[in-house]
């Protein structure tokens, strides 16, 4: 039996967590940026925990992470 591919657009979106989980990064941050407050760009920073809905999904794509 073959190995599996990873989905590699989704192997640049998401990473596991030490607990098992996927972290993201957010959107809207690549440009337009002057109208966006500097407390709204330094939260859109931060990583976010994927969904639980989602969850499947991403392990889906990502049978080695």
């Amino acid at each position: 039996m073959p190995k599996m591919k990873s989905n590699s657009g989704a192997a640049k979106r998401f990473k596991r967590t030490a607990s098992g989980g996927f972290k993201r990064g957010q959107s809207h941050l690549r440009h337009i940026l002057t109208k966006k407050s500097s407390k709204r760009k330094r939260h859109l920073g931060e990583k976010l925990e994927i969904h639980a809905n989602d969850e499947a999904m991403v392990r889906r794509l990502l049978p080695y992470s």
